[in-house]
């Protein structure tokens, strides 16, 4: 850490005090409230069961649409999507016809808290589960300093020091690169924020996971409750050296399958195909990602471009009428309603029910790699999520309180 107490930090319009302790914030990926409760009920969180009766919990919200990037980044950044701009993992862009992932940097419209810290002279650490987060949640940070750290456990084996801050971070750990569809995914960001905390002591550190396990089981399955113990034990290893954490997540999960295991999907593209003919609407699903194993692209999110001349209401109406659908709207109500960059959605935006998914056209998702029983996330059903500190703070709950309050509660607690 550094040496003496500085200014407070300005990002984004809010001012993050100066941790006199390290500050962590850990984004549990699709962390659905019900998985904390039922290991705790098991025995199998002691660390965490102690957190949360001597420090603070809370629900928070997530943004919508409840997906990766997009809650991510608004951690990150600690503001919603309409002022970072992502909005999802995918986008189209009218402008080239062309649908793409929205990863890249030229996508972030605001600076990180991060950067903000190491502009101001701050350590910093991102350790991240997939790749895809790395470089938008390391924007603009440096490297040849040693004051930031920046790698993920997907490619830990080909990281550098001039692009990640340390080279072979595998070999650092002393853990092997795990694949990305695994619980081990997960389990090398939390042994590297330990050993982050223990060797390098960053002011600020962020520690963000797979929802891989999420998406394959519920809160009483064996599987899921394994993968809870073992982040238990890592928590417990942060708060004994010392920091202030801040514990939340991006989404929640719900199932999305019918009594038989099948999964429940709308299929709105074909719909929009037959009302308005093929290919005249355009669907995007921005859940999709280059890992879509687990899910199989489907979520509770979508947005529909139309083409000139289409009777907007109409379609809205005859989507909101659809039982699988809870709530269908136009742009200009999805950006006032949930904070969206309007040049980033469709003409209309929709949200399924608990257990519904929204798929395009039913030929073009692939379910083949799915399983066990579709679980997924993206809508309101899904934007609960913990929010646990592991001080006393006086905390609202949600909706006021959102898990992009995570930087700023966990610099709170560190400069208490």
């Amino acid at each position: 850490m550094t040496d003496k107490p500085r200014a407070a930090i300005q990002a984004n319009d809010r001012s993050y005090p100066w941790p006199k302790v390290p500050a962590i914030a850990i984004c549990l990926d699709g962390c659905e409230p019900e998985y904390l409760t039922q290991a705790i009920a098991k025995g199998l969180m002691p660390e965490l069961k102690r957190i949360r009766e001597t420090g603070t919990d809370r629900l928070a919200h997530s943004v919508i649409p409840s997906f990766t990037n997009p809650n991510n980044l608004s951690i990150a950044t600690g503001r919603p999507p309409s002022v970072h701009g992502i909005c999802g993992n995918y986008l189209y862009e009218p402008e080239t016809g062309e649908e793409v992932m929205m990863n890249d940097v030229r996508f972030l419209r605001a600076p990180t808290v991060f950067f903000k810290f190491y502009e101001a002279g701050a350590r910093v650490a991102i350790v991240t589960a997939k790749d895809k987060l790395r470089a938008l949640l390391g924007a603009e940070l440096r490297f040849d300093e040693d004051r930031a750290r920046c790698f993920s456990a997907e490619r830990s084996d080909t990281s550098t020091r001039a692009e990640h801050g340390v080279d072979a971070a595998s070999t650092w750990l002393g853990m092997a690169q795990p694949d990305v569809y695994s619980a081990g995914l997960s389990e090398f960001v939390f042994a590297a924020g330990v050993k982050l905390l223990a060797d390098w002591k960053p002011d600020l550190m962020y520690l963000t996971t797979t929802d891989y396990v999420q998406h394959k089981y519920a809160p009483h399955q064996p599987e899921a409750q394994a993968f809870y113990a073992m982040f238990d034990g890592y928590l417990g290893q942060l708060d004994a050296m010392g920091a202030a954490i801040v514990v939340t997540a991006d989404h929640g999960m719900k199932p999305k399958h019918d009594a038989k295991g099948d999964p429940n999907v709308i299929y709105v593209q074909d719909l929009l195909d037959d009302w308005l003919g093929k290919a005249a609407a355009r669907v995007i699903l921005p859940i999709t990602d280059p890992y879509v194993v687990h899910h199989g692209a489907l979520g509770g999110f979508g947005t529909a471009y139309l083409p000139k001349g289409a009777d907007k209401a109409d379609i809205i109406a005859r989507l909101a009428a659809r039982p699988e659908l809870l709530e269908v709207i136009d742009r200009a109500e999805a950006v006032k309603r949930y904070d969206l960059p309007a040049d980033r959605i469709g003409d209309i935006v929709m949200i399924s029910t608990e257990n519904m998914t929204i798929g395009t056209s039913e030929h073009r998702h692939d379910l083949a790699a799915l399983n066990e029983p579709l679980r997924s996330h993206g809508g309101l059903t899904e934007q609960e999520v913990p929010f646990i500190v592991n001080r006393k703070l006086d905390l609202p709950a949600a909706p006021v309180l959102r898990n992009f309050d995570a930087l700023f509660y966990a610099t709170t607690a560190a400069s208490a």
